[in-house]
C-alpha cells in the first residue's frame, strides 16, 4: 500500500500523564469523513523497539497496565483506536461500522510508518479478538514489512461462536445479505455479563468509557458479519506468517445465563477451540499458550491470571530475541 506519511500532531490523551494521541486523517468512505487515532506511551529511555496494539469489536484502547508493562521492558507503546471506535468516532458515523476488515489497513499502515519515522526498527504487532483477526491477515498480507518482527494474538476471532449448523448455513446466508444490505440488523448474542465482569462500577476493577465500550450491544449490522466472514474464510483456508507468533487464549469458554464464577474465569465471548483449530492451520512459527482462568481479553483478567499472561508473553519475546534488539 502506497501512503503519504502524515506528521502526527500529538496532544495529551484522556488516559493522563505520559499518554499522547494524534488524529490520523483518511479519505471519506460511505459515511463521509473518516479518522483514526494513534495513542502512544513512550518508555523511560530511548528505544528502537515498539508495540502496536489493535483493539477488538465494541472496544478502544484503555489498558494502561499493558502499555506500562511494555514500557518497563524497554518498548515504546502505541495503540490505534480504529475508525468509528472510541476516540475516532465522529457524530455522523454509525459506531463500529465496517464492510471489510481491509478498511483498517490504511490506519495500520499509517501507524507503522509513523512508528518507523519516530526511530523504531522493530515492532511487535498485537491484536485482541477482532483485532487479532485483523492483525493476522495484515501480517500475512505484508510478509516483507520492514518493521513487523513478531505477532501477539490475544483471543483472536477466528470463527463465530455458534453451532456447527449455524456456521455452515446461517453465517454464509447472513454474510451474503450483508454484502447487499450492510445496515440490516441481527441479534449479536454477545454475553451480557462480559462488560459487568470488567467495569469498576459493577464486578470488575477497570475504569473505562461505557459509551466507547458499551455494556450491551444487542444488534450487529450484517455488513460487519460479512466483513468478518470474508476474513475468517481466508484464515480457515490457511495463511502464512513469516514472523514468530504467539497465540494466547483462555483455558475454557462458557456462556453463563446468570452471573457466576465462570463469568470472571473464562472466555464468555468466543470458543477457544476455534482459536486453536484455525491457529493450527497457519503456516509458520506459531506458539500456543493457554491461560488458566483467563477472560476473553486476557490482560483484563484477575491479577494473578494476567501476571501469568505477562510472564509467558515476555518469556516468549525474550526467546524470539525481540527484547534483546
Amino acid at each position: 500500500m502506497t501512503i503519504t506519511l502524515q506528521t502526527p500532531r500529538y496532544q495529551p490523551d484522556v488516559l493522563g500523564a505520559g499518554y499522547e494521541q494524534a488524529t490520523l486523517n483518511f479519505p471519506d468512505d460511505y459515511e463521509g469523513k473518516v479518522v483514526a487515532t494513534l495513542i502512544r506511551k513512550k518508555a523511560g529511555q530511548p528505544t528502537s523497539k515498539a508495540v502496536l496494539y489493535i483493539h477488538g469489536f465494541i472496544d478502544y484502547f484503555f489498558q494502561t497496565e499493558m502499555a506500562e508493562r511494555f514500557n518497563a521492558q524497554g518498548c515504546d507503546f502505541y495503540a490505534l483506536d480504529l475508525r468509528k471506535y472510541g476516540r475516532s468516532y465522529l457524530p455522523h458515523q454509525m459506531y463500529y461500522n465496517v464492510h471489510s476488515l481491509s478498511e483498517y489497513d490504511a490506519e495500520i499502515t499509517q501507524a507503522l510508518a509513523i512508528i518507523g519515522a519516530e526511530g523504531h526498527d522493530a515492532v511487535l504487532l498485537s491484536g485482541h479478538s477482532t483485532g487479532g483477526l485483523t492483525t493476522t491477515l495484515y501480517a500475512s498480507h505484508h510478509p516483507k514489512h520492514p518493521l513487523i518482527k513478531a505477532l501477539w494474538l490475544n483471543s483472536p476471532f477466528y470463527d463465530f461462536n455458534m453451532s456447527r449448523l449455524e456456521k455452515k448455513l446461517a453465517i454464509p446466508t447472513m454474510s451474503a445479505l450483508g454484502k447487499r444490505f450492510p445496515n440490516l440488523l441481527f441479534p449479536s448474542r454477545l454475553n451480557k455479563f462480559y462488560v459487568p465482569s470488567l467495569h469498576v462500577s459493577d464486578r470488575g476493577e477497570w475504569n473505562f468509557n461505557l459509551e466507547w465500550k458499551q455494556p450491551r450491544y444487542p444488534w450487529v449490522r450484517l455488513g460487519f458479519v460479512h466483513a468478518i466472514h470474508e476474513a475468517q474464510k481466508e484464515i480457515h483456508q490457511g495463511v502464512t506468517l513469516n514472523v514468530p507468533t504467539l497465540l494466547m487464549y483462555a483455558h475454557q469458554s462458557s456462556y453463563p445465563r446468570r452471573f457466576n464464577r465462570k463469568a470472571q474465569s473464562s472466555d464468555v465471548i468466543l470458543n477457544i477451540k476455534d482459536m486453536v483449530k484455525y491457529g493450527k492451520k497457519i503456516s509458520g512459527d506459531v506458539q500456543f499458550c493457554e491461560i488458566k482462568n483467563g477472560l476473553h481479553d486476557l490482560i483484563l483478567s484477575e491479577h494473578p491470571v494476567r501476571e501469568q499472561v505477562y510472564r509467558q508473553l515476555f518469556d516468549w519475546l525474550k526467546h524470539t530475541g525481540f527484547l534483546s534488539r
